[in-house]
């Protein structure tokens, strides 16, 4: 029997914060500064990398990349989410659904793999400075750039055409502000099971292994820091390691909640506060923890004020 005489859904409702309709208009102001935010913030940190020469390094050409994916990833959901809050609106088309899944997975998967990237590329220049320029080539720099793309886009499309597989004949009201996994499997009128399975086995891979990376990196990265003799470089390293892993672990942890526990255990204000969180918090973070309070950043800033001032 063909799909589409099996399944009646053709669109769904994301409820998303219709329950606090006293603060609707408190959280479009919120969501709507942090998306501003988010833009201007690795906007800029894309602007500065490519015009200043002395940025050139392998480090701000993965951070570049971050910040890319860091714009791509809340686009993905936040102007839905604010149009549906201004307009009382939550219709989106079954395929609108698809897609919406399909590219937030891509993002969401590659921040990962560029988290883990960014923490090896440091803890090359750290702890093997010597063998740093040979090992961190401009092919490498390609080669872990162009890998962790693909890898993100071949683990969405898995994920999405599992999905896309399942039946849905009703009812369509998602209870959340976005196409999400969890809560699109609550509405599945298929066996789920196999799809649990490769999101139990994918969460594990994506999360806890790049994960692993990116903590057995810094606890490298921390022991040549227990190295240094001046107090106030030690803690000024210490406070860089500390706020980098910081978002790291807000950020995987809220994947994990959502992403790496039983379907039975899935909790509905639990999940969309972990997801507010890693779509709209993280990626606003990111530009301020990673890259503005860089000293080579900031020179660029200043350079480029400064010739604005000048002009």
């Amino acid at each position: 029997m063909e799909r589409d005489n099996v399944t009646s859904v053709q669109t769904f409702i994301l409820l998303g914060f219709s329950h606090l309709p006293h603060l609707r208009l408190f959280l479009v102001s919120v969501f709507s500064l942090l998306y501003i935010f988010t833009l201007l913030g690795n906007g800029l940190i894309i602007i500065l990398i490519k015009t200043d020469h002395r940025l050139h390094t392998p480090m701000y050409f993965f951070l570049a990349n971050f910040s890319l994916m860091d714009l791509f990833y809340p686009s993905v959901t936040v102007p839905k989410m604010i149009w549906d809050l201004v307009f009382r609106e939550g219709v989106i088309s079954f395929h609108g659904c698809i897609a919406q899944l399909f590219f937030f997975i891509t993002f969401a998967s590659n921040e990962c793999l560029f988290l883990s990237v960014m923490a090896f590329d440091r803890y090359l220049a750290i702890c093997k400075p010597l063998h740093y320029g040979t090992i961190m080539s401009h092919r490498m720099c390609l080669k872990l750039t162009g890998g962790a793309w693909v890898t993100g886009f071949l683990y969405s499309v898995i994920h999405t055409v599992l999905t896309n597989s399942m039946l849905f004949c009703g009812p369509n009201l998602i209870n959340h502000f976005f196409c999400e996994i969890p809560p699109l499997f609550q509405l599945a009128c298929s066996d789920i099971t196999f799809n649990m399975t490769c999101v139990f086995v994918s969460a594990f891979v994506m999360g806890v292994c790049n994960f692993s990376i990116t903590l057995g990196s810094y606890t490298g990265i921390v022991s040549i820091i227990l190295r240094i003799k001046s107090t106030e470089g030690r803690m000024k390293a210490f406070s860089t390691c500390v706020s980098h892993l910081m978002v790291v672990s807000m950020y995987y942890g809220t994947l994990l909640i959502t992403y790496f526990r039983p379907m039975s255990s899935y909790s509905q204000s639990r999940d969309r506060t972990a997801a507010v969180i890693y779509t709209t918090v993280t990626p606003v973070l990111n530009p301020v923890i990673y890259s503005l309070r860089n000293k080579d950043v900031k020179k660029a800033l200043k350079k480029i004020l400064w010739k604005g001032a000048i002009s």
